[in-house]
């Protein structure tokens, strides 16, 4: 039974995006992202990703709430203006581009609100989350969750020791997505899934430099404090 060029297609692009999950996972380490179906939503996808960090927690968080500074490390992210800024509350617009074959380019462009959680003690360390979704934009839906956590401990909650590591924090993005009825969602997809990837590992590479520096800092005052003794 042969298929419907539309189900051709689909069979195709599946191929595609599971060929580029495991090039993800297997050449980037401690990176994970997949792709869910969102039940009665055919049009919808969620992404579920995260990413371990070599930085503690408020570094991490500051590099995240630079709202004015995220297209600076982002290739990805053309425009990033803070519209509004109140305590636990952001609102931004933003341009996402992307260069496709032929020379074109993908533009998407939107206006984002953002909440902005507390830091919250958890069984194994510390917690800190922010919430955001489109309200004026290219994508019907877009919304979903940032999420820092930090092991303060000496292992892993599943008991795998991370003692070697300076730090043990882990950064995760969550987000729905469907777009405007006449765009298939299978079509960007993968799209969508290099752009969180790239997202993740650019917001990783900047807040290791920062806290490298601070740690360069760090050092060089105690060496000039013994020097001083």
């Amino acid at each position: 039974m042969s298929l419907h060029p539309e189900d051709k297609a689909a069979v195709v692009e599946q191929k595609l995006q599971r060929d580029f999950f495991l090039e993800a996972m297997a050449g980037d380490e401690g990176f994970e992202i997949e792709v869910l179906k969102v039940e009665g939503k055919m049009n919808r996808r969620r992404i579920r990703s995260r990413v371990r960090v070599d930085a503690d927690l408020s570094t991490l968080w500051r590099v995240l709430t630079d709202y004015d500074g995220l297209a600076n490390f982002i290739p990805s992210l053309a425009v990033s203006q803070l519209l509004e800024k109140r305590e636990k509350f952001a609102r931004l617009y933003q341009v996402g581009e992307q260069n496709l074959a032929l020379g074109l380019k993908f533009n998407a462009k939107g206006i984002l609100e953002c909440y902005e959680g507390d830091l919250e003690d958890i069984p194994f360390g510390r917690r800190r989350d922010i919430e955001f979704r489109m309200v004026e934009g290219d994508f019907q839906t877009f919304e979903g969750k940032w999420y820092i956590e930090q092991i303060d401990d000496e292992s892993h909650e599943d008991g795998e020791l991370l003692s070697e590591q300076e730090y043990r924090t882990t950064l995760s993005y969550v987000v729905e997505v469907e777009p405007k009825l006449w765009l298939p969602v299978r079509f960007l997809e993968g799209r969508l899934c290099r752009e969180v990837k790239i997202n993740l590992l650019c917001i990783r590479d900047e807040a290791q430099r920062i806290q490298r520096l601070q740690s360069e800092v760090f050092t060089s005052w105690e060496a000039a404090d013994d020097l001083s003794d």
